[in-house]
Parts: structure tokens; C-alpha cells; sequence
């Protein structure tokens, strides 16, 4: 297990995870989730067997896509999340309806580009710019989120949601 002494958020994990997997000899496939148990083991397995019969770099989970059960997502959560897409040209150019999932399946074209800066929740937004930037080939996987009081918790208000498209903004790597 990889650890920091101080925690630093969920960008700062997902980068040194993956650059704790990308010395790991024979990687070849890398998968990020969020840690507080909304994302379903068969939803990972469904990505990265896609991930290996298609061509692409990152499939991205979506809680609004075809075969997806949108109305299990939370009101204020639909409305944040929905939001952040009217926002984001990128994402929009990019056809993602979900771009703040936090299920990705990605290859090792993607980890070796991968460079997190925005420690926080942040970094879903610039993750977003990578894939636009570094042209690699994305698609959506429809995936059933499980909604507890501890995840429902820690999601994001959309207050913060504003807050991270600001510092997004101030960083210039806007989606």
C-alpha cells in the first residue's frame, strides 16, 4: 500500500497511484476509483474487458448513459454533475455525459501522460484536459453508483463544484 504521511486529496492519490502501478513491471492496464465503496467490482471488470477488445485509451463510468439508472443519482448530485457538462466544452467535444466519475480504465499510453497537478477534487477537470490535449481515444461504460450515507457524504456540493471550476479556471486547464 502506498501512503502520504499528510493527506494531500484525491488527485494527489490518483497520481502517486499510478505512478506506483507504472514501475510495477508487466502493468499495461491502470483503473482508478473512488475509495468510498460507490463503484461495483462487475462495472470494472465490464471496462477493462472493453478496454482490451477495443481501441481505445480510457473508458470513463457514466452514471447517465445508455443502460446507466440516472434516477438512482441523487437530485442535487444530477444537478451538479449535469452542470459541469452545459460548463465544459471539452467535455462536451468529447461526448462525456459523466466526467467527474471517478471509475476510469485506461492503458499505459494514458498512465505514462498522466500528470495530476490539482491534488483536490479538481483534478476530474483536468484529467478531462489531458484527454482532450493528448488526444487519446475515450468512451463512457455505463456503471451503477451505490449510494450510502457515508459516499453522499463525502460528494460534492455545489458550492464546491463551483469552487473547482474557478480554481480549474485559474489554472488554465478550464474543460
Amino acid at each position: 500500500m502506498v501512503r502520504h504521511p499528510v493527506n494531500l486529496g484525491q488527485g494527489a492519490a490518483i497520481q502517486t497511484g499510478v505512478e506506483y502501478a507504472r514501475a510495477q513491471p508487466g502493468a499495461q492496464i491502470f483503473v482508478t476509483f473512488d475509495a468510498d465503496g460507490q463503484h461495483q467490482v462487475k462495472d470494472v471488470v465490464a471496462m477493462v474487458d472493453r478496454l482490451r477488445l477495443e481501441p481505445l485509451d480510457i473508458i470513463v463510468g457514466t452514471r447517465f448513459g445508455a443502460g446507466s439508472a440516472p434516477g438512482h443519482v441523487p437530485l442535487i448530485k444530477r444537478i451538479v454533475l449535469k452542470t459541469v457538462v452545459l460548463l465544459s466544452p471539452r467535455t462536451r467535444r468529447l461526448n462525456l455525459t459523466d466526467a467527474h466519475n471517478g471509475l476510469r480504465v485506461f492503458n499505459r499510453t494514458v498512465a505514462n501522460g498522466l500528470n495530476i497537478t490539482m491534488n483536490g477534487m479538481g483534478h476530474a477537470s483536468e484529467f478531462i484536459a489531458m484527454i482532450s490535449e493528448n488526444h487519446w481515444r475515450v468512451a463512457e461504460q455505463p456503471v451503477d453508483i451505490l449510494y450510502t450515507e457515508y459516499s453522499m457524504a463525502k460528494g460534492q456540493s455545489l458550492i464546491n463544484g463551483v469552487n473547482i471550476m474557478f480554481d480549474t479556471a485559474f489554472r488554465r486547464r478550464l474543460p
